[in-house]
């Protein structure tokens, strides 16, 4: 099980739009991979689950995954965060 943080930067958060391109990034990983906000989690791979940590600007959250390919996973979800989700 590996684990990355990153700072959520777009500025209304995670709403429906990254939610999802995080959960069609997630998709693509058979690695169970789960997503922290505080003390609050979700999987990655559920629009609702996300939706449901209200994530805001500026929120460090945590991309945690646990499978045969976890480390890709957290790269590449890590990666479209930091990205702001193609938002500026």
């Amino acid at each position: 099980m590996i684990s990355q943080q990153v700072k959520v930067q777009n500025k209304i958060g995670l709403h429906a739009r990254p939610a999802s391109m995080l959960v069609t990034a997630a998709d693509k990983y058979q690695s169970q991979i789960t997503i922290w906000n505080g003390d609050r989690s979700g999987n990655a791979k559920s629009m609702i689950n996300l939706l449901a940590l209200r994530v805001k600007m500026n929120d460090v959250i945590t991309i945690q995954a646990d499978g045969i390919d976890e480390k890709e996973a957290v790269a590449a979800l890590t990666e479209l965060v930091e990205s702001k989700f193609g938002e500026e």
